[in-house]
């Protein structure tokens, strides 16, 4: 079919997914399947597991390498790619030399395990989010509650659908992405509703665990792992509570840390 002179073609939009578990974990596979109703679909991730890493990124010596499609477990029409760098490396390196043209989203996720709470400032996963976030894109962080590689993650698919919708159709404010916590289920309609949500107030406790070893010179080892706990169990309007009680948390959070109520007051 012939176009007339000032007829364009229309481009896909173009959606940049990461994770911090890895090109090849489920989750990321799950959601960028989900994502290609949507747009073209591209995915930088780490290439291996890379939990914890929050924002972090590394000052050099990078590396990024494409991925054969089929055989890490996407469609053929997604373009993979890996980083050996942390989350956030992921999302630069993709912005600054894969990406043809400005992502309209960019996903994190889906994550095996839950990122509610405080628990979200480790989160490498919200780390995609956030430097999306800083690049002036609508961003969004996915995770399920399941730890198990595995998982289970079709329950998700109408969570995840919704959401990218409504962000599609509403956008975000500036400096403003989500972070979407859904519990562990064995169907969606299990689930009892999508709710909005704060970020409840928790912390770890006893976060650290000798081990019964010692590195080459004979110092003591310690595993960093603990259990987490709530300052307010029963606040019904926390992402906390929310997936303790079978619903899915959808969190507005801000990369703007000024604490503005304090600015008005603070004197030097």
């Amino acid at each position: 079919m012939l176009l007339k002179r000032n007829e364009k073609i229309m481009e896909k939009p173009l959606i940049l997914i990461s994770n911090d578990d890895g090109y090849r974990a489920k989750g990321i596979r799950e959601l960028a399947k989900i994502a290609m109703q949507f747009g073209e679909v591209l995915v930088c991730a780490p290439e291996g597991a890379q939990s914890g890493k929050s924002r972090a990124f590394t000052m050099n010596d990078i590396t990024l390498h494409k991925a054969n499609s089929i055989e890490a477990g996407y469609p053929e029409d997604v373009d993979v790619w890996f980083c050996t760098g942390t989350p956030v490396d992921c999302v630069k390196m993709a912005y600054g030399t894969l990406c043809k043209r400005k992502p309209k989203l960019i996903l994190g996720g889906i994550n095996h395990g839950d990122n509610a709470s405080t628990n979200a400032h480790y989160s490498g996963t919200i780390g995609v989010a956030f430097e999306g976030c800083m690049k002036g894109i609508p961003s969004i962080a996915f995770s399920l509650c399941d730890f198990e590689p595995d998982a289970n993650f079709e329950p998700m698919r109408p969570v995840v659908e919704k959401v990218i919708k409504k962000v599609f159709a509403e956008g975000l404010p500036h400096f403003t992405c989500l972070n979407v916590n859904v519990p562990k289920t064995a169907s969606y309609e299990e689930l009892k509703g999508i709710r909005a949500c704060r970020m409840a107030d928790g912390y770890w406790r006893n976060e650290v665990s000798p081990q019964d070893r010692t590195d080459r010179q004979g110092n003591q080892m310690y595993l960093l792992e603990g259990y987490y706990k709530s300052n307010e169990p029963d606040a019904e309007d926390t992402d906390a509570w929310a997936i303790r009680n079978g619903y899915a948390a959808v969190t507005p959070c801000t990369i703007d840390i000024t604490d503005y109520s304090l600015l008005k007051s603070l004197e030097l």
